[in-house]
């Protein structure tokens, strides 16, 4: 075979490896689905692990639904049995860490099932296409480790963009540090009774990122109609930030707490708020009562939602 011709069926051989590639498959539960890139070496993932990966959906009108790219992170669930023949989980099995893939959901199957109507932007009898790259694979041990590091490491970061702040604002001396790495800077100071743990407290709130834009207020927001929030404080009802402040402000106090991502909304963010932001909020503690018994079929006076929730 001359050089010409070798390079010729070289050429041939890899167009026929993109074509099988990219061909659509089909699983014996109905998944349709095909491989842009495949790592056969890799790990695969089983049931119980955590994946992480990036995902594009549309519907099938190639109309875009959702982007793990457009949120700045990507999407992390613990791999599940499929709820449904032909479901998402089944074709996340089907890779490996670092293979991109798309699968077909039938719609029918993923919305049909659930006897709630249709969007407008999904037809029935429709597929809706995700597009996955598997980034990586972990069982829960080797996540706890990971995610572990990922907290102290963010917690530095933090600590210095609040120092920073403070230090930029003439407020390095008002600042008080609890143990955690929440700020504390007493607005107006009272000397009336600090909340104890079960106790309810009622606040007025205004969160803010550190550039100052306000994101949530219990003064604005129409789920508050303007007046003070109530929760329990110290059983976990509200973001750990909040629940470490309030705890060491004195009723009729305000104050701003300064409260690391990693007591907040952490890495995930939460509608609107950027992943890994450290928070601002301007707090009034307008007082503290006793938090009843919980009766059965619920606790009377359940707390407002929060910006901690």
């Amino acid at each position: 075979m001359s050089i010409k011709h070798f390079g010729g069926a070289v050429l041939l051989v890899a167009i026929l490896a993109s074509c099988g590639k990219d061909r659509v498959k089909v699983t014996t539960n109905g998944l349709k689905y095909s491989f842009q890139q495949e790592n056969a070496s890799a790990r695969k993932p089983k049931v119980g692990d955590v994946l992480t990966y990036h995902v594009t959906v549309r519907n099938s009108k190639d109309s875009l639904l959702g982007s793990s790219h457009q949120q700045g992170q990507p999407a992390k669930q613990i791999l599940q049995v499929p709820a449904f023949k032909g479901a998402i989980e089944e074709g996340l099995a089907l890779m490996h860490k670092g293979d991109s893939a798309t699968f077909y959901i039938s719609a029918d199957s993923l919305i049909g099932r659930s006897g709630q109507p249709y969007p407008k932007f999904i037809a029935k009898g429709s597929d809706l296409t995700y597009g996955v790259r598997l980034v990586d694979v972990m069982n829960e041990g080797e996540y706890q480790k990971a995610e572990a590091k990922s907290r102290e490491g963010q917690k530095s970061t933090d600590d210095k963009i609040i120092t920073d702040y403070l230090a930029k604002n003439g407020l390095t001396a008002k600042a008080q540090k609890s143990a955690s790495g929440v700020y504390v800077i007493v607005t107006k100071a009272s000397a009336g009774a600090m909340p104890q743990k079960g106790e309810t407290v009622e606040v007025q709130y205004t969160g803010k990122t550190l550039d100052g834009k306000v994101f949530d207020s219990s003064k604005t927001n129409p789920q508050s109609g303007g007046k003070p929030v109530s929760f329990p404080v110290g059983v976990g009802m509200v973001i750990p930030g909040w629940e470490e402040g309030v705890m060491k402000m004195h009723k009729g106090e305000a104050a701003t707490l300064v409260i690391p991502s990693t007591l907040a909304y952490g890495a995930q963010g939460n509608q609107g708020i950027k992943p890994n932001a450290v928070l601002l909020f301007d707090i009034e503690l307008v007082n503290i009562t006793k938090t009843p018994a919980q009766q059965p079929g619920g606790m009377p006076g359940q707390p407002q939602p929060q910006p901690g929730r």
